[in-house]
Parts: C-alpha cells; structure tokens; sequence
C-alpha cells in the first residue's frame, strides 16, 4: 500500500553546490522510490521536486538536512507543489 501521494518543492541553502549534492539527491531518491528532478540556483542553493509516497517524501525532506560528505546545510524551505514530476528523478540544468 502506498498511501497517500505528495509533491514537494524544496530550497536548500549552505554549503551544496561543488559537493555533489545534486547526484546524491537524486541517488536517496531513487532510493526512496521518489520522482522528480534537482537542480543548481544560480544563488548558491539547490532546489528540488521530490514526489511520491508521503511517507517516502518525509523521509527525503529529513534526509535533505544531511546531504553529502562536505555539505553543510544551513536552511531548508518547503512548499507543497503542484508541478507533474516526471516518471524518474533527473539532475536537471
């Protein structure tokens, strides 16, 4: 049972960009069963929709306050979202 389904846009600030940030969202991702993309801001952060499971989303807004060795994350902002995720998770430009 997959329960209830949730999208999520997240903004994450600090230390994110040149530590591999990106490819390690989208591996936790893909490991939760998720879909959507992550991407650089040209301010430093990352942003990322994340959809699926509600549990599996909860699971990777924690996870985003980790992130990779060398990350050091100051702040996560989250917005519910409507956007239509596509049917994997991608690093996108």
């Amino acid at each position: 049972m997959q329960g209830e389904q949730r999208a999520v846009r997240a903004c994450i600030f600090g230390t994110v960009q040149g530590v591999s940030y990106r490819v390690w969202t989208r591996s936790e991702a893909v490991r939760l069963g998720l879909t959507g993309w992550v991407r650089n801001e040209r301010d430093g952060s990352v942003t990322a929709l994340i959809a699926g499971a509600d549990a599996a989303v909860a699971a990777m807004i924690e996870r985003l306050w980790q992130g990779p060795r060398g990350a050091l994350v100051s702040k996560v902002e989250i917005e519910e979202a409507a956007d239509d995720a596509p049917a994997d998770f991608r690093i996108v430009a």
